[in-house]
C-alpha cells in the first residue's frame, strides 16, 4: 500500500536501534546508550529562561514568517561573521530552519528531478541518501575511506558522473567519522563545483564542538563558496536544542529561494517563542558552549584511553562528540560487533554499516553520556574483552 519512495527506503538507523534498546531492556539489566547523538547536557537556562517568556506573549502565537524572523537572522549573520568570518545578507542569504534536518531534506525535493543525481559521501548521516531517494533522485556513493582521511577524493569521480550530478552533500566536521579539515579541502570542492556545475550542500552543526585548538571553518568562507553552494547549522548540538528544532540554511540566494519555495509548500515556519530563543543563544554569552566543549573533551579522553588499552583501534578526534573506532579483527563485522557489545556489555554503539557500506568496519562511540558513565563502559568492555579473547584461544 505504500508508495514506492517508501518502500524503497531502509529501516531508520536510530529507529532499529531503539527497537534493538527495547528488546534488551525488557531482558533486565542496566544499559548505557552510545549510539544516538542527541546531547544529554540541558539547555542553558538563560535560553530556556527566553523562550518561556517569549510563549507567554500572544504576538508569538501565531503563524510565523516562512524565511523566519528578520532578528533571528540578523543574529546567525552577526554569529557567523564574528565565528567563522562569513559576511551574510540576513534578508537574502539566512533562512531559518524547523531543525537543520528538515532543510537538508527538503534541498533534494528542491533541486533534484526524477533521474537526477546526487553525490553521496560514504559513510554519510542516512538523511542525505534518503532524502535523494524520496525525491526520486539516485545517489551516487562517494567513498570517505581512511587512507584518504576520511574526505572524498574529488578526483577519483568519473567525469561523466560528475557532469551528471546535481546536487553534492557535504558535512565537516564529520558524522559519523569526526574528521575535520580545513579550508585548502573547501577549496577543492568549490573549484569541483564550479567546473561540473554542482551545487553544494554542507552541513555544520558541529562546527563549535572543537578541541585541542582545531576551528572549523564554515565552507563558505572560501572564496566562490556562496556561488556555488549553502550552508546547513543548527541550535541542536552547540545549545543543546535538539529537541527545540530550529536551524539554518545560508548562502547562495538563489539556491536558497528554492529551498524556501519547496518549505512553503509543505511547512508554516518555525515558532517565533524558539527563533527568539535562538537569538538569545546566538546573542548572550558563549561561556555555555565552552563548558560543553570542555565536558565532551574529558569524555573522549576517558573513552579513548580506556578502549586503546583493551586494543580497540581509535584516533583522537578534533571535533564532533563521536568516536569512530575499528571493529577488532575477531569480529566479522560492525553489526556482530554492535551486538557483542549490547548482549554482553549492555553497551550500545552505532554499528557503521548502518551510516554505508564504507562503515562496514567500524562502530560509532558517541559521548553523550556522563564521564562516570563513560569510565563504567570501559570497565565492561574491558572485562567482556578479557572473556572474549580467553573464550577464543
Amino acid at each position: 500500500m505504500y508508495a514506492k519512495r517508501i518502500s524503497s527506503l531502509p529501516p531508520y538507523l536510530f529507529a532499529e536501534i531503539d527497537e534493538r534498546k527495547k528488546r534488551a531492556k525488557k531482558r533486565g539489566g542496566d544499559i548505557i546508550d552510545l549510539g544516538v547523538g542527541d546531547p544529554d547536557l540541558p539547555t542553558p537556562q538563560h535560553i530556556v529562561e527566553a523562550v518561556c517568556h517569549a510563549a507567554k506573549d500572544p504576538s508569538n502565537h501565531r503563524y510565523p514568517s516562512y524565511e523566519g524572523m528578520f532578528a533571528f537572522r540578523e543574529a546567525v549573520a552577526a554569529w557567523y561573521k564574528q565565528r567563522k568570518q562569513v559576511s551574510l545578507d540576513a534578508e537574502d542569504e539566512v533562512l531559518t530552519l524547523i531543525g537543520s534536518k528538515e532543510g537538508i531534506a527538503h534541498s533534494a525535493f528542491a533541486f533534484l528531478d526524477h533521474g537526477d543525481l546526487a553525490l553521496v559521501p560514504d559513510p554519510a548521516y542516512p538523511v542525505y541518501k534518503n532524502a535523494a531517494v524520496l525525491a526520486n533522485g539516485i545517489p551516487h556513493s562517494v567513498p570517505l575511506t581512511e587512507e584518504n582521511e576520511f574526505k572524498p577524493d574529488l578526483e577519483s569521480i568519473d567525469r561523466e558522473v560528475a557532469r551528471k550530478a546535481k546536487i553534492m552533500f557535504l558535512n565537516y566536521p564529520n558524522n559519523p567519522t569526526a574528521a575535520a579539515v580545513d579550508k585548502s579541502f573547501f577549496k577543492e570542492v568549490v573549484d569541483f563545483a564550479h567546473d561540473h556545475d554542482v551545487i553544494v550542500l554542507h552541513d555544520n552543526p558541529y562546527s563549535e564542538l572543537t578541541f585541542d585548538g582545531y576551528e572549523a571553518p564554515s565552507f563558505l568562507a572560501v572564496d566562490g563558496a556562496k556561488d556555488v553552494g549553502i550552508e546547513f547549522n543548527s541550535l541542536s548540538k552547540t545549545y543543546n536544542m535538539t529537541g527545540w528544532r530550529v536551524g539554518f540554511a545560508i548562502g547562495n540566494s538563489e539556491i536558497l529561494k528554492g529551498l524556501r519555495l519547496m518549505k512553503t509548500n509543505v511547512d508554516s515556519g518555525t515558532f517565533q517563542a524558539v527563533q527568539i530563543a535562538g537569538i538569545t543563544a546566538l546573542t548572550g554569552s558563549q561561556e555555555c558552549v565552552k563548558r560543553n566543549v570542555e565536558t565532551y573533551k574529558e569524555r573522549r579522553d576517558i573513552l579513548v584511553a580506556g578502549l586503546s588499552s583493551v586494543g580497540i583501534e581509535v584516533k583522537k578526534p578534533k571535533a564532533t562528540f563521536y568516536l569512530w573506532t575499528k571493529v577488532p579483527q575477531d569480529f566479522s563485522s560492525s553489526l556482530q560487533f554492535s551486538m557483542f557489545l549490547l548482549e554482553r556489555a549492555g553497551v550500545v554503539v552505532t554499528p557503521g554499516i548502518g551510516f554505508g557500506e564504507e562503515g562496514k568496519e567500524f562502530v560509532r562511540f558517541s559521548l553523550c553520556v556522563s564521564a562516570e558513565r563513560i569510565n563504567e563502559v570501559c570497565e565492561r568492555i574491558n572485562l567482556i574483552t578479557d572473556l572474549h579473547q580467553y573464550n577464543n584461544k
